[in-house]
């Protein structure tokens, strides 16, 4: 298989959203929820309701837990979501090894298509989309958008891809004989995604892996589930109208017992995981065991290193903006600022900065 899923972003920090919204995460009934406020009506134009199955494929259901998402901003119900419980996960991944044997006798380009017809439908969705992701992730809006627009963009390089993706022929020291290089899809493949990349992380995975001839089960992170089910609800519209398994796409919107299934499912070829370091290893070490393949994008401990002679005009907004961008959630995000002389950058940081640039 031709890189089934690409390499991803990452949260170093998932732990600080869970840590901080613990005792928020109850159930919340459907008229004390932002979606019935008129102020977030946008909400149901992306296809959700105050209360939102979270499991996919095909068709939508969900028997487990009934969680509720949060915004990060206030701490105010969003909508609620009933998440899968091990036996819809067990029926979903069961559909999606399923709709392989549909999608990988399509034609690659064919293949590229779809998911063509997927960026066009994320365009139309952008703005509504990418305010969500503000919303239950909390960073700004105009990041919340950059990040569906990257979904956008990998479609846009998976479409060429699939016309261009070629194996070898190679000689053969048999007279008369030639040897074929092809690369053939993997089957179905497991996608776990951070909360702080909610549309991203999976974009990058997801049409990659389409336009190779994989199917996939999506399991986004517990505190962002109604971005994934929007998200997924797209995918799903474009699939339907072109007479294709929803399983292809499929979600599982769940916790860490579902993410423990899917790194021992060996129904699951590869395992793309993002996420920290600790649970990285945990997801490493069960795929290695039933010999699977897994993609890993786990944490960072980012330095800035600021020699004597740096201009600290650059240094300031440049260190601010690599603390803070996406709400200072990203495995890029800076954790240290390293003097590279005892005189260099005598006192720069986050607080003196925006002190010395507040409007006089």
């Amino acid at each position: 298989m031709m890189a089934a899923a690409i390499l991803s972003n990452c949260s170093r920090s998932s732990i600080f959203k869970f840590s901080l919204f613990s005792a928020f995460r109850t159930y919340a009934s459907a008229s004390n929820v932002l979606i019935n406020d008129a102020k977030y009506s946008w909400l149901k134009d992306l296809g959700l309701s105050a209360d939102n199955p979270g499991v996919y494929h095909g068709k939508w259901s969900g028997t487990g837990e009934v969680i509720t998402s949060y915004c990060p901003a206030n701490g105010e119900a969003i909508a609620n979501c009933t998440q899968a419980s091990l036996s819809d996960y067990h029926e979903a991944v069961k559909a999606t090894v399923k709709a392989w044997d549909v999608w990988a006798d399509m034609p690659a380009p064919h293949r590229g298509e779809i998911v063509r017809q997927i960026a066009d439908a994320l365009r139309e969705k952008i703005d509504l989309l990418g305010n969500l992701v503000s919303l239950e992730m909390g960073k700004i809006a105009a990041e919340g958008k950059g990040e569906v627009q990257e979904y956008v963009d990998i479609c846009d390089y998976a479409v060429g891809l699939s016309r261009m993706y070629a194996g070898k022929v190679i000689p053969s020291e048999r007279p008369g004989h030639a040897l074929l290089e092809m690369w053939n899809p993997l089957g179905a493949i497991g996608i776990i995604s951070a909360f702080n990349f909610p549309v991203a992380v999976f974009g990058w995975n997801n049409a990659l892996a389409m336009v190779t001839g994989n199917t996939m089960l999506w399991k986004g992170a517990p505190t962002t589930p109604l971005t994934s089910i929007a998200v997924t609800k797209i995918l799903a519209s474009v699939l339907e109208k072109n007479s294709l398994p929803g399983a292809i796409c499929s979600l599982a919107c769940g916790g860490a017992d579902i993410g423990d299934a899917m790194s021992k499912d060996e129904s699951l070829k590869l395992l793309s995981f993002t996420g920290s370091t600790q649970v990285g290893k945990t997801v490493a070490l069960n795929v290695q065991e039933r010999f699977g393949k897994s993609l890993l994008e786990l944490g960072g401990n980012n330095a800035v290193v600021v020699l004597e002679d740096a201009d600290l005009n650059m240094v300031a907004p440049a260190v601010m903006f690599a603390a803070v961008g996406t709400a200072g959630q990203r495995c890029t995000t800076a954790r240290r600022l390293v003097r590279g002389a005892p005189s260099a950058a005598p006192s720069i940081t986050v607080l003196t900065y925006l002190l010395d640039t507040r409007p006089k």
